[in-house]
């Protein structure tokens, strides 16, 4: 396959607003390297993380310039060397990508790229990625949930947090009085996807997978745009009021 196929992508060359989203048809398609995996994107997840990245607020910064995206679901198109999990032609969804899921075409480590089963369509394997494995990290690795416990999950909007109180989901500072924690033996723990373990994250591929293939992980879409109005889903993840279902950009 030559490297001088060009594609549609979305690069960011300054941080700030919603408008340095910019489409570009000039991009060339990567080539995946050892244990890397090239993919069709069909569709890509919109995360608030994207946001906070591309206004250069987040802890992160990537080197300008860049494509945001990460929850890309698609078609394998090749493999490097060394990737024995997936196929080219196999259905794909993905925890992360190497070279942005904002485009027609993305490279990413093999061993964040797991398949869909034929049950969900691409608009829903793109919805899986962080939002999923994030809650499965927070329920299982974090808060230890065990069959049979009854949990209250106030914060399920779609990818985004929607604070039950002024402490949950908090984005500023608090005043907490450790008396309160001990009095009702209470915990507070911090969960961030980025530290989980190459094990832990095949660990909850596997259990999702399983609820893909038995029916009972089936995500909500929600507001779909394609490619060229990125912009407009960046604008409108963080001001539109409630969310239902997930943000999903289509190629």
């Amino acid at each position: 396959m030559s490297g001088s196929r060009l594609m549609r992508a979305i690069r960011v060359s300054e941080f700030g607003a919603p408008s340095v989203l910019r489409l570009r048809s000039d991009v060339t398609v990567p080539q995946p390297g050892r244990t890397q995996v090239l993919i069709r994107v069909h569709a890509c997840g919109v995360n608030p993380v994207e946001t906070y990245i591309r206004a250069g607020t987040y802890a992160r910064k990537p080197t300008l310039p860049y494509t945001p995206g990460s929850d890309v679901a698609g078609v394998v198109e090749s493999v490097g060397e060394g990737v024995t999990a997936v196929k080219a032609g196999d259905r794909v969804f993905t925890t992360a990508t190497e070279t942005g899921g904002y485009a027609e075409y993305t490279v990413a480590a093999g061993d964040s790229v797991y398949k869909l089963p034929d049950a969900l369509d691409f608009t829903q394997g793109a919805a899986i990625g962080i939002p999923y494995f994030t809650a499965y990290r927070a329920l299982i690795h974090k808060a230890h949930a065990k069959a049979g416990e009854t949990v209250l999950i106030h914060g399920a909007s779609g990818g985004s947090t929607a604070p039950y109180s002024e402490v949950v989901g908090s984005r500023g500072s608090i005043e907490i009085n450790p008396r309160d924690t001990m009095i009702k033996e209470s915990s507070i723990v911090g969960v961030a996807l980025f530290f989980a373990t190459p094990e832990e994250l095949k660990e909850c591929g596997a259990l999702l997978y399983a609820g893909m293939e038995a029916g009972w992980l089936r995500p909500v879409v929600g507001s779909q745009y394609p490619l060229e109005k990125a912009a407009q889903a960046h604008h409108d993840i963080i001001e539109s009021p409630g969310a239902a279902g997930k943000m999903v950009l289509t190629m």
